[in-house]
């Protein structure tokens, strides 16, 4: 039997991976009383004794309780404090070759951010593999549904007086200031921040993360289905990425329709001239939750996808 304590799960994220874990025979979920949960001493307690704790606190929280934390104690951070910080490992088991034996050997593990892991995910490979130069100014967008801005997000989405205007698509970051953007550079090796444009839709969860290419970027000529091979040969026998050989059905990309699901599918689209890089999963799947309970199982030497498929 696993120990395991969640920091803050009474958020979006940390109800989630409660959700996930109570069921779980072989969790056993460390509850603290709800009037210690801001109790800095009897957090620590817990942390102690748990194999591994998960930390779904805003950024600064969860930044003093990892100071204060025993450096033995194994953490899993979703927030984005510490996903570029000295010390801490990048959650992402299918980043690079030997990324999850830096996972499975680490004490301090870093959640990646939901835009970031589609981002991340396309264009890793292609960057490894010098069709996309480490100095290429590449632009994405992401739509995704609205509890990836939690608790306050949700409550003014899902309240009967709201205001019309939630009825249609949000972009947002429009400053070009997105707190995922140091990781979707420090991640792919890229030396400049793409162009970053958010959108919230009026729907619960899901999202598709899209990176549009021209081929006049690429240092080496590649086609759709180079680029397609090149993403099929990475994510090969990777349990929760899948690469299509096809178009959505339909030929539309709905953002929700992983809603749900723990897994990721990717598509590669366009025309050997504009080429469409899609990712298409759930933010509070592999994009939050989904990832920390692949993180936890991979730090407990578990089957990485217990729980999850």
């Amino acid at each position: 039997m696993y120990k395991v304590f969640v920091d803050g799960g009474h958020g979006t994220t940390g109800l989630r991976i409660s959700e996930y874990l109570c069921n779980d025979p072989e969790i056993n979920l460390l509850a603290i009383d709800p009037a210690d949960r801001k109790n800095t001493e009897k957090r620590l307690e817990m942390i102690s004794e748990a194999d591994v704790s998960i930390l779904c606190l805003p950024d600064k929280a969860s930044e003093e309780i990892a100071l204060l934390a025993p450096k033995d104690a194994a953490l899993i951070d979703t927030s984005s404090r510490h996903r570029t910080s000295k010390g801490w490992t990048y959650g992402m088991p299918e980043l690079a070759p030997g990324q999850r034996d830096l996972i499975r050997n680490s004490t301090r593990v870093a959640n990646p951010g939901c835009h970031a892991s589609g981002f991340i995910l396309l264009t890793r490979p292609l960057v490894d593999a010098g069709i996309i130069g480490k100095d290429a100014l590449l632009s994405c967008f992401c739509v995704t549904g609205y509890s990836g801005g939690g608790k306050s997000m949700i409550a003014r989405y899902e309240d009967p007086a709201r205001p019309s205007e939630l009825d249609s698509p949000a972009q947002y970051a429009l400053t070009q200031s997105h707190k995922h953007l140091p990781e979707m550079v420090a991640m792919t090796g890229l030396t400049y921040e793409p162009c970053f444009s958010p959108v919230v839709g009026d729907f619960y969860s899901g999202m598709v993360m899209t990176v549009q290419l021209h081929a006049s970027q690429f240092e080496t000529k590649a086609s759709a289905d180079d680029i397609r091979e090149v993403l099929r040969c990475r994510y090969a026998g990777e349990p929760l990425i899948t690469v299509k050989d096809t178009d959505p059905p339909g030929g539309f990309m709905y953002s929700d329709r992983l809603s749900g699901s723990a897994s990721m599918a990717l598509y590669v689209s366009g025309n050997d001239e504009r080429i469409l890089l899609m990712a298409e999963y759930d933010n509070l799947g592999k994009g939050a939750s989904g990832a920390a309970l692949q993180n936890l199982n991979i730090m407990l030497g578990r089957e990485e996808t217990t729980g999850l498929i």
